[in-house]
C-alpha cells in the first residue's frame, strides 16, 4: 500500500433528486453504503453533520462526464455542488471521474435479484460506494489522490 493516505473517505454521488453517500474504512479496504440525502436546501448541511460523525480525509465526489470525457449540464452541477461542500467544512473535497457508477450499481443490484423500481431508494447510495472504492483503488494503485481539488465557488 505505497503513498496510500490512511483514513475514513466519504464518497458522493449527486443526482438531481438524491445524493447517495457511502464511506471506507481508514485502511481503504472496503467502501459501504451510508444514506440517500434528498436533494434539498439541507443537502451540504446533512453532508457536514455526516462529515463530524465520520471525520473524513476527504470527500470524493462524481464527477459525470460523457463517454468521450467533456462536461456535461450534470458535470457543471457537480462542480458547483463540490465546490460548496468545500467551503462549508473543512475536509479536502476531490471531483473524481464518475462515468458507468451509476450503471455498474444498477448492474450490480440487477445481479443481486433486485427490480430497477425496488432499488430506487438504494441506487445512489451504490453508486457513491463504487465511485469511492474506485478513487481508493486507484490511490493504492498509483500512490496519488484520485482525482482532482474542487473549487472554492467565485462570488
Amino acid at each position: 500500500m505505497t503513498g496510500f493516505r490512511r483514513g475514513v473517505r466519504l464518497g458522493v454521488d449527486v443526482g438531481k433528486a438524491r445524493i447517495g453517500v457511502a464511506r471506507c474504512d481508514p485502511d481503504g479496504m472496503l467502501a459501504v453504503p451510508v444514506e440517500t440525502v434528498p436533494r434539498d436546501e439541507r443537502s451540504i448541511a446533512r453532508l457536514v453533520e455526516l462529515a463530524g460523525e465520520y471525520e473524513p480525509l476527504e470527500f470524493i465526489v462524481g464527477l459525470p462526464l460523457n463517454m468521450r470525457g467533456e462536461d456535461t449540464l450534470s458535470t457543471a452541477d457537480a462542480r458547483e455542488f463540490a465546490a460548496q461542500l468545500a467551503a462549508a467544512q473543512d475536509a479536502p473535497v476531490r471531483l473524481v471521474d464518475e462515468r458507468l457508477s451509476t450503471v455498474s450499481a444498477h448492474s450490480a443490484l440487477r445481479q443481486s435479484g433486485r427490480t430497477q423500481r425496488g432499488s430506487r431508494s438504494i441506487v445512489d447510495q451504490v453508486a457513491a460506494v463504487v465511485l469511492l472504492q474506485h478513487a481508493i483503488d486507484s490511490e493504492k494503485r498509483t500512490g496519488a489522490a484520485a482525482g482532482n481539488p474542487a473549487g472554492i465557488p467565485e462570488e
